[in-house]
Parts: structure tokens; C-alpha cells; sequence
């Protein structure tokens, strides 16, 4: 059997745009890191003091290593596997990345993990799905959105959120929670409301046509898109 050739290390959009909110000098752990790409081209960069790789899955996990290996990286990154935050110390990182997970299975993340919400440590999230349902989540828990940064990969836009917890619990209807205050200063953020609203309302016309659907869920998603149609005119006005 020959032996592997090295990847290139190059970052797709969504990993670059969390690569490029990770501070210099940062204590990072990669959750879910899959072949590590992440974490290894940080460390080529000179941009960590510490990396760790965890991953659920053993087959990943173990071509991230071999990644490190052909690099020349092994001895910098620490590799873990474990199910999300469970094989990592609060006290071994001060940056965390998830990226590429559904919102649900974020949630399920931090909420095993409290510590992520004492304001120690920074997040930087990048959810796939869910996004409302988990910005209503870390609100409700003590999280705060600083900043969303819109990216953009194929033809699908997505969201890189910078989150630190510590800060007061507040109640945010689910409506309110297709959007933060953070999103409508990003750049770009107009094209990703736009797309959204469109998603939305095409939603809103299948839930119309079909007969399973509650009054109580045809009204929410009214409420959703009327929400959506009022943010981004008001965007465009502020231009």
C-alpha cells in the first residue's frame, strides 16, 4: 500500500471566515474537526499557542492525524475523540470552534459543556440549519452574538457567528430570531436576508397548499416572513 499524499491545507469559505476570527496567540479547540484542516492551517499560519483536534468519529479523527503527520504538525495539535466538548477542560482553551452542524446538535454541544457560558471563552459557530432556534437558545442561556460574518460557498450563503457568554438572559419571540442586531451591521448582509426571505416565503405558500399545517404554524410563519420583509426594508432605506 502506498502512502498517503499530503493535502493541500487550503480552507474552503465557511472554515477561512472563522480562520480569520480566531485572535492570534488563541488556545483553540475544533470541534468536530473532520480531517483537520482548521486547526492545521492556523498552526502553519504561527496563529496558535495550543490546538486541539476532537471529533466524534474515529475515521476522521485519525485522518486528521495523519494530516499533522505529513505536515510536520504532530507534536502542536493534541487529538481527542470524544462527543463534542466532553474530552476538553475549560481550562485548555480560550477559543472554540464548531462549524458545519446542524443548530440542534449545537445546542446539545453547550449544553453539555456550561462552562462555554461564564463569558471565558470565545465561540465562533457556524450552524447549518436551525439558525433561529439556536439564536433563541443562547439568548434565553446568557450568550451574546458579537458578530455574524455572511459567507458565501457554491451558491449557498452562510454565517459565521463570534458568541461569548456571560452576559443576561433574554426572552427573543422565535420570529425575532432569523436575525441579530450583529447580522444587520454585517456586509452583505442584505444578500443573505433577501435569499432567507425568499426561502421564507416560499415556505409560507407550501404551508398554504397544504392541509396538515396548524393555524397556530400558519400565523408564526406569516409572522416570520412580515418580520423579514420589515428588516430589509429598512436596510435598504438606511443606505
Amino acid at each position: 500500500m502506498t502512502e498517503r499524499t499530503k493535502e493541500n491545507l487550503t480552507l474552503t469559505p465557511r472554515l477561512q471566515a472563522i480562520a480569520d476570527r480566531v485572535s492570534n496567540g488563541a488556545r483553540l479547540v475544533d470541534v468536530g474537526t473532520d480531517h483537520g484542516h482548521l486547526p492545521l492551517w492556523l498552526l502553519t499560519q504561527g496563529r496558535l499557542t495550543s490546538a486541539i483536534a476532537s471529533d466524534l468519529r474515529e475515521g476522521p479523527l485519525t485522518h486528521a492525524q495523519e494530516n499533522a503527520r505529513l505536515h510536520g504538525l504532530s507534536s502542536f495539535v493534541q487529538f481527542r475523540l470524544a462527543a463534542g466538548l466532553d474530552g476538553v477542560l475549560p481550562s485548555e482553551c480560550d477559543t472554540i470552534s464548531i462549524a458545519g452542524m446542524g443548530g440542534e446538535t449545537i445546542i446539545e454541544i453547550l449544553q453539555a459543556a456550561p462552562w462555554t457560558a461564564r463569558g471565558n471563552h470565545t465561540l465562533l459557530l457556524q450552524p447549518m440549519t436551525m439558525l433561529p432556534q439556536l439564536r433563541q437558545w443562547l439568548w434565553q442561556n446568557g450568550y451574546e452574538i458579537e458578530e455574524e460574518t455572511v459567507c458565501t460557498e457554491g451558491k449557498r450563503h452562510y454565517l459565521v457567528w463570534t458568541v461569548r457568554g456571560g452576559t443576561t438572559c433574554k426572552m427573543v419571540a422565535l420570529p425575532d430570531c432569523y436575525f441579530s442586531s450583529a447580522l444587520l451591521c454585517a456586509p452583505r448582509a442584505d444578500i443573505y436576508l433577501t435569499a432567507l426571505l425568499r426561502r421564507e416565503q416560499y415556505v409560507l405558500a407550501g404551508m398554504k397548499r397544504g392541509q396538515q399545517v396548524s393555524k397556530e404554524q400558519l400565523m408564526q410563519q406569516q409572522a416570520v416572513v412580515q418580520t423579514l420583509q420589515t428588516v430589509l426594508e429598512e436596510q435598504i432605506c438606511q443606505r
